[in-house]
């Protein structure tokens, strides 16, 4: 009897132990480094989660995740979320995470993007929002006046930088944090006040600066670019730059603007109209607003590329010097069209 008793014990010891070792051992069934987790919004109960990590075979087991989940009282108290799970981490692991709703954050990462419709295909890329309900809310007039801009000027909220916010997060939270980071982006390096000493608001500064971070590449010469057109506006001149023009028609494949071009009717077409656009035509790198804000005082009411394509550009405070530049740019870039053109016949 006694042995039999033994042999029980050690028999139960041993299932203990490898059932110890199955919660405890790793519990992934991937080979990346680590895989997202989402549990949308409503789909927060057993089945739904089961179904998920079975589809996406994140898990060896499903039945000890189940079994561990129950246990643990998950349901209860699992959240929508973006989770991630690394590889090799334990069942037991898994569950506590979730359990404790230890969510990893969604990256918005924005960079230079041209149009409302940009910024929600943006976020609803990152996020469970889908970009057809965030294009809805940035339709609706009360939305926007909440975040104190309309339809042309949304964009002025958006700093391109890198923002970490739940995954589950609202349109409504999203935009906030990014008015939120605007504002303070503004309140630094005197940025306002520099702002007031060009006769000029930030959301003007902004709208520059989008033309700016269009018209050239090139960080050191984006101030005299942006002199050029402070010039201009103070001069009550058109402030005649293409890139609008690309705005406006919504092509941003033109490589040039021609006279055809220029008759677009849109508040947008900036040899039309004088003063600023209605909005800025893209977000600008912090870099850019700064050059406008530290713009040089320069008399340069024209430019144009250089005649050697390096990037750079010509400056003129006359019309009849900037004919001359212009010119010389138009000559050897036919020059180097005909080059082209007579390689490819050679190639043939």
């Amino acid at each position: 009897m006694k042995k039999i008793i033994i042999g029980i014990v050690l028999i139960v010891a041993v299932v203990a132990a490898i059932f110890a070792w199955m919660l405890l051992a790793s519990g992934t069934n991937f080979s990346e480094k680590s895989k997202n987790l989402y549990i949308y919004t409503g789909k927060n109960n057993e089945a739904s989660v089961i179904a998920t990590l079975k589809e996406e075979k994140i898990v060896g087991s499903t039945r000890l995740f189940g079994w561990t989940a129950n246990r643990l009282s998950l349901w209860e108290r699992l959240k929508p979320g973006k989770y991630e799970i690394k590889k090799g981490q334990s069942i037991l692991s898994i569950v506590r995470m979730l359990r404790n709703n230890q969510q990893t954050p969604a990256k918005l990462v924005i960079n230079k993007i041209r149009t409302n419709q940009d910024l929600a295909k943006v976020i609803g890329k990152n996020f469970e929002v889908d970009s057809l309900a965030v294009i809805t809310y940035l339709s609706k007039t009360d939305s926007l006046q909440k975040l104190g801009v309309d339809e042309n000027t949304l964009m002025t909220i958006v700093i391109p930088n890198t923002y970490a916010l739940n995954w589950t997060s609202s349109v409504s939270k999203i935009l906030n944090r990014l008015k939120t980071e605007k504002e303070s982006f503004w309140k630094k390096n005197n940025r306002i006040q520099k702002a007031q000493e060009l006769g000029l608001t930030p959301n003007q500064v902004y709208t520059i600066a989008s033309i700016v971070e269009e018209e050239t590449n090139q960080q050191p010469e984006k101030g005299n670019v942006a002199s050029v057109y402070i010039n201009r506006l103070q001069k009550g001149m058109p402030l005649g730059a293409d890139p609008t023009i690309k705005f406006a028609l919504k092509d941003f494949s033109l490589k040039r603007i021609y006279e055809k071009h220029l008759q677009v009717a849109s508040p947008y077409n900036t040899y039309r109209n004088t003063g600023l656009p209605p909005g800025p035509i893209c977000t600008p790198s912090p870099k850019t607003i700064d050059a406008v804000l530290t713009a040089p005082k320069t008399d340069y009411i024209f430019f144009v590329a250089k005649s050697d394509f390096s990037g750079y550009h010509t400056f003129s405070t006359t019309y009849a010097e900037h004919l001359q530049h212009a010119k010389e740019y138009q000559q050897k870039l036919n020059e180097l069209m005909l080059r082209k053109q007579q390689k490819a016949a050679a190639d043939l």
